[in-house]
């Protein structure tokens, strides 16, 4: 391409958790590219803060499950017609297709059909090694690229002729912004010494509505058993009223606080009860030991179950090839298994000890203290379009 010429980006996630990704994917592109790129597409709060007018915003498509994603399909559909169809008339350089391939790889497969020379990038692919491997060969026909988190991703994606570059994890650069606990102890009224769980239910409305009731059973287990038990749980903004809603009546006093404290909340915890996600990571980052708890509905989870092939849920635990963080899933996923498991975290600073110590090993095989992510995916994004 024209080297002179502004390159214009379609950046579409789907979820909060893309819209993170997005964020620092934008911030790392300005900074390599300057003014000389520009952004469209869709995103939330933390791409648009970076200058983004969103398409349409990420309340239809930031759903999972079978109970949810049914009756919103309708809606979901008509959003990757215009996602599409948007690319198809701006003709932007590339459209990078962050995480929640339910969505954008849809988007990106009506791309390749309509306009099939605008240049296709995967930020965050599915986990296809995982289950359904031949998904990868599809990926092939309707990505030119992928961009991958992990380091053995490339050479399995590239086994099915999809080009890939490791670029690390994204959640590695939050690593500098794990502090300001003791600041928000004093901030919310919480004793120094107080014994303080971070509740992490998810960002999901099903994983509010499965998995959070779980999690405050296990804390109302959890309360004789830890005198003056404090708990924290931060919410985002599309899911903060409900988890306002289920945080009354706790059986511990529980400060629910906005994602811009969510980091302190983590350094100013001893322990975590969270839901199998990006959070693990962050909070393997921020060396706090944790719970791993997860559900599904159940018709979603039988529907998954023989398509799945991994031992753990959590990237440290996939590292380590062992169980260093317990997980508990679907049935496993009660109150007083996870009490059971979290009580020692907060009771027995060895056991809590040996769990922080596996954490810093697994994010140092995940690349800590290599290149920033964020930049690395940025480079990788303006060498393959030749700028």
């Amino acid at each position: 391409m024209d080297r002179g010429r502004q390159l214009t980006l379609m950046l579409v996630c789907g979820e909060p958790s893309g819209d993170a990704l997005g964020g620092q994917l934008m911030v790392a592109l300005s900074k390599l590219a300057g003014d000389k790129v520009r952004f469209v597409g869709v995103g939330g709060e933390a791409m648009a803060a970076q200058g983004l007018k969103t398409l349409f915003p990420l309340d239809d498509t930031a759903v999972m499950g079978l109970h949810e994603i049914v009756p919103k399909i309708p809606k979901i559909l008509q959003r990757v017609g215009e996602a599409a169809e948007f690319a198809a008339e701006t003709r932007p350089d590339a459209a990078v297709l962050i995480d929640s391939p339910d969505f954008t790889h849809r988007i990106a497969r009506r791309i390749k059909a309509i306009a099939p020379r605008i240049a296709t990038i995967n930020y965050v692919a599915p986990q296809v090694w995982a289950s359904r491997s031949w998904r990868a060969r599809e990926m092939a026909g309707y990505f030119d690229l992928v961009l991958a988190l992990l380091p053995f991703e490339p050479a399995f994606f590239e086994g099915y002729g999809l080009k890939a570059v490791f670029v690390g994890h994204p959640a590695l650069e939050r690593a500098g912004h794990m502090h300001g606990g003791r600041e928000f102890r004093a901030r919310h009224g919480i004793a120094p010494g107080a014994p303080l769980l971070a509740v992490l239910p998810g960002s999901r409305d099903a994983e509010i509505r499965y998995i959070f009731p779980e999690f405050r059973k296990a804390v109302e287990l959890l309360a004789p058993r830890i005198p003056g038990l404090v708990a924290v749980t931060p919410a985002v903004p599309h899911v903060a009223a409900k988890v306002r809603a289920g945080a009354e009546g706790w059986p511990v006093p529980l400060h629910v606080v906005d994602q811009d404290e969510k980091f302190a909340a983590f350094d100013a915890s001893n322990a975590a009860l969270a839901a199998s996600g990006t959070v693990t990571t962050e909070l393997a980052l921020s060396r706090t030991p944790m719970v791993v708890g997860y559900k599904f509905g159940v018709m979603t989870y039988v529907l998954l179950k023989p398509l799945v092939h991994i031992k753990f849920a959590t990237i440290s635990n996939m590292l380590l090839d062992r169980e260093a963080i317990p997980e508990f899933i679907q049935w496993r996923c009660t109150a007083p298994l996870l009490a059971d498991a979290v009580a020692p975290l907060l009771t027995d600073p060895a056991a809590a000890a040996r769990q922080t110590a596996d954490l810093d090993e697994a994010m140092r095989r995940l690349g800590q203290g290599g290149d920033v992510p964020s930049v690395r995916a940025a480079r990788a994004i303006l060498e393959f379009l030749g700028v």
